[in-house]
């Protein structure tokens, strides 16, 4: 049980809706969505459609999640002094290594594109935390440790991340996992780039990260086991014990589902094992929605909605369950908790 909590200062949020962390999120909650054409066929003859970002210039692979990733931070840091950015651990989260089409070389290369766009060099703490949309969930736990240590009062968390890119697509297209005219039980590829800025909490108002879980699920979306979402249950569990709340204490959920059937029985099978009193309402938002599916950009997203939605009073409640899924099965949750002060 740690019960430290982290405070979320500022966020920064690059998505096909808006490039910057008010506009993409006011569109998310007035359900506007962008999608159009890439320059990909399916195997039906149609174009695939996905959410793409569109920024100054055309630029695409390694280049562009670089290029997005920094007007995240420049956004995040906003109210940092220039001066002050290299004492910042940043903490970057990308696509996992096994995801089909990965570019090998990605690790290194985005970071070192994003210190370069920047001219600087982050914290020698700084890390890459590779797995995809649970990422940003494993980035807040490592904050909480290097917040304990000397020196470091702020982390950077980013997230940089794009499904467009042909092995990607034709992957899931192949295994009919991509939403098109003729598969309803899909998801629309997106992209882009979050940042959020974390410390402890002090005295201003701030969405707190109360807790922290993690699962397996033996029944992932490729297996043939049946679902029980118990990988899901576990990381809930774990986040609820971490906290030190129970699952009735929160109003609603926000997570990383973005089409498919089978995250959206996940979702509702972990309530129904982690819930144990009844509620009239326990509402799920799923900001995927007008983003697209962008894997590592998941977790960013999902903060940086509740945060918009509790400072601008929307939100059904100040207690939020959230929680993240991978392919291969990992599972994250988190409690989150409005502070008003």
């Amino acid at each position: 049980m740690n019960r430290v909590p982290l405070a979320i200062r500022k966020t920064g949020l690059v998505t096909s809706v808006g490039l910057s962390a008010p506009a993409s999120c006011a569109a998310m909650r007035a359900k506007i969505t962008n999608p159009s054409e890439t320059r990909f066929i399916d195997s039906a003859g149609e174009w695939i459609m996905a959410h793409q970002v569109a920024l100054q210039q055309p630029w695409r692979g390694i280049t562009k999640l670089a290029q997005m990733a920094v007007l995240a931070i420049d956004e995040a840091l906003a109210d940092v002094p220039g001066s002050k950015w290299h004492t910042v651990p940043l903490l970057l989260c990308v696509a996992e290594r096994e995801r089909p089409g990965r570019q090998a070389e990605l690790d290194g290369e985005v970071f070192a594109k994003i210190e370069a766009e920047l001219g600087l060099r982050f914290h020698e703490a700084s890390a890459i935390v590779p797995h995809g949309r649970i990422s940003v969930a494993l980035a807040l736990n490592q904050a909480r440790q290097l917040l304990m240590q000397p020196g470091i009062a702020q982390v950077l968390i980013v997230a940089t991340d794009s499904l467009l890119n042909w092995p990607t697509l034709s992957h899931y297209e192949q295994r009919g996992r991509l939403l098109t005219a003729s598969n309803s039980n899909g998801f629309m590829p997106g992209e882009g780039a979050g940042a959020l800025l974390v410390g402890l909490p002090d005295q201003r108002d701030a969405l707190l990260v109360g807790g922290i879980g993690f699962g397996k699920e033996a029944a992932h979306i490729d297996s043939e086991e049946p679902l029980r979402a118990e990988g899901l249950s576990t990381a809930i569990k774990a986040a609820l014990a971490d906290a030190g709340v129970q699952m009735h204490d929160l109003v609603f959920r926000i997570t990383d589902v973005s089409g498919e059937h089978y995250y959206f029985k996940e979702a509702a099978l972990a309530l129904s094992r982690t819930l144990r009193q009844r509620k009239t309402a326990f509402d799920i938002w799923h900001p995927a929605e007008c983003t697209g599916e962008a894997g590592a950009l998941a977790g960013a997203a999902v903060i940086s909605v509740a945060d918009a939605a509790c400072r601008k009073d929307y939100a059904n409640g100040p207690a939020i369950l959230a929680h993240m899924a991978n392919d291969s099965g990992t599972r994250a949750a988190m409690t989150l908790q409005y502070r008003s002060i």
